[in-house]
Formats: C-alpha cells, sequence, structure tokens
C-alpha cells in the first residue's frame, strides 16, 4: 500500500513552523509592549493558548485513531489559516488573543496529525523520521526567526499576510501529497482501540515521559516568555534576544544532522533522552552566571543541545511502545503533555520572579531537570528489559 512519502511529510511541516514562527517569538512583546498587557496577563493568555493546544493535541490524537487522518489533517490546516486571514485584518485587543486560542488548538491538532501520520510510514526507521520531522520545524524556526524582526518593523499586517500564505501552501501539499493509500483506506475499529491494554512496563516508562515533558517544557518556556524581559532590562536589544533562537534553530539543524549520523554507530534511545535532559539543566546552570550577551549565548548552544537530544528522541520511543490501533492517541498525549508544561511554564515563571528573583527561577529549574532526570535513570532501568516492542 503507498505510503506518504518522507518529503511531502516534512515539507508541510515545514511551512507550518515558519508560518507559527511569525507569531510565538514576538507573542510577549507585542501584548506588552504595544497592547499594554502586564506580564500576568500575558501569562494567563498563552496559559489558554497552551492548554488550547493541549485540547487539539488530545482530541486530534483519539480521532486519527478512529477517522480518516487526511480529512482531520485539513480541517487542522484550515483553522489556521482562517485565523491567519482574520488576523490580517484584525490584530489589536481583544481580536489578537482570541485568535491565539484558535490557532493553539489547530497548532496542536496538526502537530498531533504530522507526528501520527509519520507513524504510518514504515519504508524508513522511526527514528530517522521523528529525527527529520523535529529537523523540518527547527529549520522553519531558523527562516521564520531570521525574518520576523526585519517583517515586524515594516508592518504587523504584512507579517500575518506572509503567515497566512504559508499556510496556504501547508494546504496544497495536503491536498496534493496527503491523499494516499495508506492513509485514505487506514482502517481501525473504534473497539479495537477500547480493547487494547499495554504492558506494565510500556505504561510505566511512557508515564515517566509524559510527567518529565511537563516538567522540562514549564521550565524550557522561561526562554520563551520571561528572559525576553530579564535580557532586554540588562540593556540587551530585542533583536538580539531574538538572534538566539535563530541559533538555537541553526543549531537544531546541525545536531539533527549529526544524530543521524551517530545513529548508524549507536541504538539506545533512552541514553539520548538522558543526555537531553542533562543539557537542559546544565543551561539554567549558567543563566545563574549570565550577565553579558556571551554567557545567553553559551546558555541557548547547551540548551540546544539538550532540546535536540531529547526532545525528537522521546516521540519515537513512544512509537515502539504503542501497538499501531492507538498510536495516534499516545503521539497526541506526548504532545498535550509538553503543551500542558508550555501553558504552565510562563505563569509558574512570573509567581517565581514576582515573590523572589529570576536567579532563583533558574536555580528551580535546574534542580528539577536533574530530578526528572534521575526519575528517568530510575524508572527506564527497572522496567526497559520487559518491555514490548512494536512496529
Amino acid at each position: 500500500m503507498r505510503e506518504i512519502r518522507l518529503r511531502w511529510l516534512l515539507l508541510g511541516e515545514l511551512f507550518s513552523s515558519i508560518g507559527m514562527s511569525f507569531i510565538w517569538p514576538l507573542t510577549t512583546i507585542y501584548l506588552h509592549n504595544h497592547l499594554g498587557i502586564s506580564l500576568t496577563q500575558v501569562g494567563v493568555i498563552l496559559l489558554f493558548y497552551s492548554l488550547a493546544n493541549v485540547i487539539g493535541s488530545v482530541i486530534g490524537g483519539r480521532l486519527f485513531d478512529r477517522l480518516n487522518p487526511f480529512y482531520l489533517t485539513v480541517g487542522g490546516v484550515s483553522v489556521s489559516l482562517a485565523t491567519m486571514l482574520v488576523l490580517v485584518f484584525s490584530h489589536g485587543w481583544p481580536a489578537f488573543p482570541i485568535a491565539l486560542l484558535f490557532l493553539g488548538f489547530a497548532s496542536g491538532w496538526t502537530l498531533t496529525m504530522v507526528n501520527s501520520l509519520g507513524t504510518t510510514i514504515h519504508s524508513r526507521d522511526g527514528r530517522y523520521i521523528f529525527n527529520m520531522l523535529y529537523f523540518a520545524q527547527n529549520f522553519g524556526i531558523v527562516i521564520g526567526t531570521a525574518m520576523v524582526g526585519f517583517v515586524y518593523s515594516i508592518s504587523i499586517t504584512l507579517l500575518f499576510s506572509i503567515a497566512a500564505s504559508l499556510f496556504v501552501a501547508f494546504m496544497v501539499v495536503v491536498l496534493s501529497t496527503y491523499h494516499v493509500p495508506a492513509v485514505m483506506h487506514r482502517q481501525v475499529h473504534e473497539k479495537e482501540t477500547q480493547t487494547v491494554t499495554l504492558p506494565k512496563a510500556n505504561r510505566y516508562i511512557m508515564g515517566t515521559f509524559f510527567i518529565s515533558l511537563v516538567i522540562i517544557w514549564i521550565m524550557y518556556e522561561q526562554w520563551n516568555s520571561n528572559l525576553s524581559v530579564y535580557m532586554t532590562g540588562m540593556g540587551i536589544l530585542m533583536r538580539d534576544y531574538s538572534l538566539l533562537w535563530t541559533i538555537n534553530a541553526t543549531l537544531i539543524v546541525v545536531f539533527q544532522a549529526l544524530l543521524n549520523w551517530l545513529s548508524n554507530f549507536f541504538t539506545n534511545l533512552y541514553l539520548q533522552v538522558y543526555a537531553g535532559i542533562f543539557f537542559v539543566a546544565l543551561s539554567f546552570v549558567t543563566l545563574i552566571f549570565a550577565k553579558d550577551y556571551l554567557h545567553f549565548v553559551i546558555a541557548m548552544v547547551i540548551l540546544t543541545m539538550g532540546e535536540a537530544t531529547a526532545f525528537p528522541a522521546i516521540p519515537a520511543i513512544v512509537n515502539s511502545l504503542t501497538p499501531t490501533v492507538v498510536k495516534g492517541k499516545y503521539q497526541g498525549m506526548a504532545n498535550a503533555w509538553a503543551s500542558l508544561g508550555r501553558a504552565l511554564g510562563p505563569l509558574f515563571g512570573g509567581l517565581v520572579i514576582d515573590y523572589v528573583s529570576y536567579t532563583a527561577l533558574f536555580i528551580v529549574a535546574a534542580v528539577a531537570n536533574l530530578l526528572v532526570l534521575g526519575l528517568n535513570v530510575l524508572i527506564i532501568t527497572r522496567n526497559r528489559h520487559r518491555v514490548t516492542v512494536y512496529k
């Protein structure tokens, strides 16, 4: 049965990533500096954005196992496209935060669809597929973050117009290349999805991953939200903060190429997860001592090593621990738990900063990630030899 070509799945993810990269880097600054919203209110808005992402991920994943993924993907892209078109003409208050809710739901839904469609490709190794999807996502961020500051300085309307055009391109890719037999004739009976019972070892490891994703993303989200205010408060320009994300995404592209090469020599994805969590923790240790831009760059390089190593490995392991009839459900759950962390992150960080300090926040983030690392080593070591591996 003919499968989706991986290159078309990657191209769709690339367009989506560039489109969303025109929105998220500017959300906090746009709401705070241009719409006059307090940082606490921004935290609440980002909370609801990410909760919408959680809902989209969970519902999308469950429906993937029951309905036709092609039409579900078309639906998700349509919502994103319609929302971007609305933002072209109306992007003030409250239009912008309301639009963020729709974008959050649609992006969670669509990312779950793309990851789940990746599990239908059997002609490639699952590890390679998820590495390349993560590569495409971050290559899109390289392009998006490199352009967003320049476009934003010209016109916010132009920015949303370009974002909308990218989702038009994504829709064209979906309509012309995702309509293949492996997707259109994928038949899964609802009764089967309800009766599947995973082995305990599989459930313990995936449960540990889901808890880990929440905590790691709560801490990681400080880079996306509160750190912009921290750095600009130290006299560092907004464009230099934006450049950190270009560095981040560029290095992810490099690290992904390196990981794909290294996969020829080692197959233990769990070690990849351990190393990734350790580097994320180390990045926050570096932030404690960061007083100039160079130290922030070093911290970002370390953070990037962590996320490039751990984040694509987790969905690849989840894929190997779940049978075909529930792959969508668990890919959706992985995305949902990560989104829950993103939802809580800005608010959590804002509270710590308001009541203690930025330094305290960095210490808490470092310790939390190290505890997560210890939990993963403990649970995986105890259960790995008892897991059932699926194709």
